[in-house]
């Protein structure tokens, strides 16, 4: 799967990789050292988190994070 990040919102991007590995909140947290409620506050807008923690879940997870100039 693909996703363009300029399409969606910061919030979104984390529920979507969440999605992708299909874990819940506390399992996916757990992953990267994060509590299921951290997620939830990333997820929801009213957290938002770092490029490094982006890198940390991709290594984790297996994803390929892309940055391309038109």
């Amino acid at each position: 799967m693909k996703i363009r990040l300029n399409d969606y919102e910061t919030k979104d991007i984390i529920r979507i990789l969440r999605e992708w590995t299909e874990l819940d909140r506390a399992e996916f947290g757990k992953s990267v050292k994060k509590s299921a409620n951290t997620i939830k506050n990333y997820e929801i807008g009213k957290s938002n988190y770092t490029v490094k923690l982006l890198k940390e879940l991709a290594r984790k997870h297996n994803l390929v994070i892309t940055i391309e100039k038109k």
